[in-house]
């Protein structure tokens, strides 16, 4: 490596460096203002706590207490979950159909799933939250097909784009063998989709579980709340919030999925080459 692509590498290093303190810091002053006592919050946002200003738990303890957080917590991890599990199980099988049919309805449909991702979300928001109420969706589960239906263009690009690197000698080897399509799915090409899968996952996830609008327009509030709901539930009237309360939440908010990205993020650009670029 020459001096010049040396200089160059630690200049990049640098500038990326300072991009990242950029994206840290504000999770960082959430951090440490979650405690602190209300009233320096605001006053002082940037200070860190001191002997005065130090609260200890109690913005956690008050936060948990006001929001029921570890009900919106459940329905949180529900949600999440169930609505992950479904998008890949039923896209990848989309996206096999898709790439092994080479029809017109296939082709139509695939189309349609592209054309999904770069239509605005508020032209249906009216659409959607009244058909959801009449087929009554209003509920955790009832949410999970929504996400689908939502997920759905993203999922089954990235696993298309991946099945089209797919021999499919593979699939004709096991038909051979004896078995049908259902194992040949579930037994061989599911297997080599685990690349996309997981990315897939780890993206599905972050967007389901960060989501504030779409729990907001189709579940019955009275009944169900997920973590991003609950936390703006502590914006009283006329302007008024508890800052200690919202800054605890938040963390406790934003701790699962930052485990879970972490623990994941080297699958992600693997996952999204292998889907984006193949083919």
């Amino acid at each position: 490596m020459t001096k010049k692509s040396k200089a160059s590498n630690h200049a990049l290093t640098a500038l990326f460096s300072v991009f990242s303190l950029v994206y840290i810091a504000p999770i960082a002053i959430i951090v440490y203002n979650s405690f602190k006592k209300k009233a320096y919050i605001t006053r002082t946002p940037f200070d860190f706590p001191n002997e005065k200003t130090f609260a200890g738990l109690e913005n956690y303890v008050e936060g948990i207490t006001k929001t029921n957080f570890w009900d919106a917590l459940a329905t949180s991890f529900f949600v999440t979950a169930a609505s992950v599990i479904v998008i890949l199980l039923c896209t990848s099988m989309a996206a096999w159909y898709i790439s092994r049919t080479k029809s017109r309805t296939s082709r139509i449909f695939y189309y349609l799933c592209v054309f999904s991702m770069v239509v605005p979300f508020q032209m249906v928001m009216f659409t959607l939250s009244k058909t959801a109420d009449y087929l009554h969706l209003g509920n955790p589960l009832g949410l999970v097909f929504v996400y689908l239906g939502f997920g759905a263009g993203l999922a089954v690009f990235m696993f298309s784009g991946f099945m089209k690197s797919v021999p499919i000698e593979i699939e004709e080897a096991a038909m051979i063998d004896g078995c049908n399509p259902i194992q040949t799915f579930f037994l061989v090409v599911l297997p080599i989709l685990r690349p996309t899968l997981i990315s897939v996952g780890i993206l599905e996830t972050m967007w389901i579980w960060n989501d504030y609008l779409l729990p907001y327009l189709i579940l019955d509030l009275n009944k169900w709340m997920t973590i991003p709901i609950a936390v703006q539930y502590l914006k009283g009237g006329y302007g008024s919030i508890d800052w200690g309360a919202m800054m605890a939440m938040l963390v406790l908010a934003i701790i699962p999925i930052i485990i879970f990205y972490i623990s994941c993020q080297k699958h992600i650009i693997k996952g999204v080459a292998a889907g984006a670029v193949k083919g």
